[in-house]
């Protein structure tokens, strides 16, 4: 169910289909990329919104769905969403799902009030969650999906990867996918842990198109 996305860094991907090219957080893109037709975005952080990246994929009829905050920084055919949304774009469903903290820890990093959001995409007949930013909570426990792409890295930004473990064994996805580790926070064998303490939830770990910045223990 994968094999049309590529993975760059943190919460960014591409997901290339027959006729339609869609990124999620586009950041730590390549040069030459192909030019999006449409551009999710989670929330306002440098490491999910980056103006530059969007500048290298955007064309005339790129579509953007973001939340309010974000959204007022577009220009063009753009979407502003808030959680709870079910809508499409480009003949794409999508639904809206809030992306919160809830560790007291954490709280200040993603406020609930921000109304920050994660997206269910409907691709080729399955639904992908793209879980944004935040930690375990009432909207995602609630999450219908085939997949969870789902942030793993930990203090001081986002759940752990026992934490995100939890989240994928409630709602029972037939994939679980890891992600905003090894960059920003976390280290590249959360992975590991993720995938340990996930099952029976089936995880597949995808190799990410920038080399891992943080890699084992010295980078904690």
């Amino acid at each position: 169910m994968l094999e049309k996305f590529t993975w760059y860094k943190q919460s960014a991907y591409k997901w290339k289909g027959e006729g339609i090219t869609v990124y999620i957080d586009p950041w730590g893109l390549r040069p030459q990329e192909e030019p999006a037709d449409v551009i999710f975005i989670t929330h306002a952080h440098a490491d999910h919104y980056e103006p530059a990246d969007i500048e290298k994929i955007k064309k005339s009829s790129t579509q953007y769905v973001a939340p309010k905050d974000v959204a007022d920084k577009l220009k063009g055919n753009v979407k502003a969403v808030k959680p709870g949304e079910s809508l499409d774009v480009a003949g794409i469903k999508f639904q809206t799902v809030a992306a919160y903290n809830t560790a007291p820890q954490r709280l200040q990093a993603h406020p609930k009030s921000n109304n920050w959001v994660g997206y269910i995409i409907s691709l080729d007949g399955h639904r992908f969650w793209f879980s944004g930013d935040g930690d375990p909570n009432p909207d995602i426990e609630q999450v219908k999906t085939d997949v969870a792409l789902i942030c793993i890295g930990g203090d001081p930004y986002v759940m752990n990867a026992s934490e995100a473990a939890g989240v994928v064994k409630k709602i029972k996805p037939q994939l679980a996918v890891p992600n905003h580790y090894g960059f920003v926070v976390g280290v590249a064998s959360d992975a590991e842990t993720f995938a340990r303490e996930a099952a029976p939830v089936k995880v597949q770990v995808l190799k990410p198109v920038n080399a891992f910045e943080r890699t084992g223990a010295a980078a904690r």
